[in-house]
């Protein structure tokens, strides 16, 4: 799973028993070298589905991180395009990432809280890939309306979500296992590192997003792929402001 210019069993071992916070501060020079960077045919299947709505104004990358999300954004966006992320350590690693270029949109760096974002109706389209774990369920209502105040009127927040494993299947149980392990470590260990697997149900996600104010509609991402009964292995959430 990892290359060997990836982190080290130790190093990860150390993230582990840190914070969220520092833990992504420690295993950020390495992150783009771990399977838990968005990978590359994701994010063009996300850009080849948003490219008839746009193009957009400005972008808004929600936890960030290393800043594949900003890539994928600079492609969609016209004006500009904004990262946010509550690890120092990451945003270092995105803006060595992604200096300015005369032919692609400014982007910026803000290090804040999901839960706590600095803006109001700033945005035309804002995108996650890959953080809501982090986020326990109570947790996500407040991401939610965060996201809904950040976008201008008829702004897109969008997301992708792949097919839940199959009941029985090997990756079925090593979420399983994996979420079980973390309930564990954080019942023992202090503080508490939140990254959960199965949390992340996707027609909670949906009555959570009406809540917030958001009208959703579900995209398959058929280019990555379908199950054997047809359906898609992923759908992209595009949830509307109105």
């Amino acid at each position: 799973m990892f290359t060997p210019q990836g982190p080290t069993l130790r190093e990860l071992a150390v993230q582990a028993l840190s914070s969220i916070e520092h833990g992504y501060d420690l295993l950020a020079p390495k992150f783009d070298r771990t399977p838990f960077r968005t990978p590359a045919p994701l994010l063009e299947a996300v850009v080849r589905a948003l490219r008839p709505f746009g193009p957009f104004g400005a972008g808004l990358d929600i936890c960030c991180g290393t800043g594949a999300g900003v890539g994928a954004l600079r492609r969609l966006c016209r004006d500009r395009v904004t990262g946010v992320d509550f690890s120092t350590g990451m945003l270092a690693g995105a803006t060595s990432a992604f200096p300015r270029a005369a032919d692609a949109p400014a982007v910026s760096w803000v290090r804040a809280d999901a839960r706590a974002l600095p803006f109001r109706a700033a945005f035309d389209l804002a995108v996650s890939f890959g953080a809501f774990g982090h986020f326990l369920p109570g947790e996500r209502p407040l991401v939610f309306a965060q996201a809904y105040a950040s976008l201008r009127p008829g702004g897109r927040f969008v997301f992708p979500v792949p097919a839940p494993p199959r009941v029985g299947s090997a990756l079925y149980w090593a979420l399983w296992g994996f979420d079980a392990v973390m309930r564990l470590r954080n019942l023992l260990w202090h503080p508490r590192f939140v990254m959960y697997y199965r949390t992340f149900r996707l027609p909670d996600v949906l009555a959570e997003l009406r809540d917030a104010g958001f009208t959703a509609e579900l995209l398959p991402l058929t280019d990555l792929g379908r199950l054997p009964d047809g359906g898609p292995r992923c759908v992209l959430v595009v949830a509307h402001r109105g």
